[in-house]
């Protein structure tokens, strides 16, 4: 089963490759077949083989023979080692336990007595693409864009609802675009961007409260550690714009899947639980 789920992610990783480069372009997400970015040359079935084509053409384009983005394998194998991660996880809060994890074998009607874990792995995964359709797009550009943003947050919104978390993911939501806000505000816009403002209300609905602060600590950590690793390499300066969205998008993947078991953890851990 693990198979299954790990060519349906190498599927879906290279539909979010066309998706973040069209983003760029102004190109219709459906409009059109996919093209060289470099040549322009319409690609056929045979180059758009998940991971295969881009090592059986050895990173170049078939008709330019110009070198292909690392970019695009590395989406689709993140997003298919992501899919196995939340197949393999066990429920937490954001994923009620009563749906369980037998999701491939039981894909239960929306609507009326949800039972099996269909919409668990459906959920799960509509949300890793937005994350990292997010993530990628501010490491490559430094810019988070609206019209991810709002649907994800409305989405989101929706599943917050259904989940009857709709209070937690409020104070979520709060807590992390008022702290960005905050920052925006008074630093006038040099440590942070607007855009982190609005993927902190999208991560805060996403990721409820209390485990908003695993989010929240998580982001700040591997920020400081690969800061600090850019640093002492000498690829960055103190001075360095770095890409926020990533460390958070990527901390809310983590806790999207083990936040309650992090926060169970450090409630024990210093004696609250």
């Amino acid at each position: 089963m693990i198979f299954f789920v790990f060519i349906f992610g190498l599927i879906v990783g290279s539909f979010l490759n066309a998706v973040i480069h069209r983003l760029h372009t102004g190109e219709s997400i459906v409009a059109r077949h996919s093209r060289c970015p470099r040549c322009h040359h319409e690609l056929s079935a045979a180059d758009l083989i998940p991971l295969v084509s881009f090592a059986l053409l050895r990173g170049r384009c078939r008709y330019c023979r110009k070198p292909i983005s690392w970019q695009y394998p590395a989406v689709e194998l993140a997003t298919a080692l992501s899919f196995i991660l939340i197949y393999v996880s066990s429920p937490s809060p954001f994923l009620p336990p009563a749906w369980g994890r037998n999701f491939f074998f039981s894909f239960p009607p929306l609507v009326g007595g949800i039972e099996g874990g269909g919409l668990q792995f459906i959920a799960s995964a509509v949300f890793t693409c937005f994350l990292i359709i997010i993530f990628v797009y501010d490491l490559r550009h430094y810019l988070i864009l609206d019209k991810i943003i709002f649907p994800a947050a409305a989405l989101a919104l929706l599943y917050a609802i259904l989940q009857d978390r709709l209070v937690e993911a409020f104070l979520g939501a709060a807590i992390l675009a008022g702290f960005f806000g905050f920052l925006f505000i008074i630093s006038r816009g040099r440590w942070i961007g607007f855009g982190d403002v609005k993927l902190g209300v999208f991560l805060g609905l996403l990721i409820p409260f209390p485990e908003t602060l695993v989010l929240f600590f998580l982001a700040y950590l591997t920020g400081a550690v690969v800061g600090l690793l850019l640093i002492a390499s000498r690829s960055k300066s103190l001075r360095s714009r770095l890409p926020f969205g990533t460390f958070l998008t990527f901390a809310a993947f983590v806790a999207m899947l083990y936040g309650n078991e992090l926060v169970d953890w450090y409630f024990g851990l210093v004696g609250l639980k």
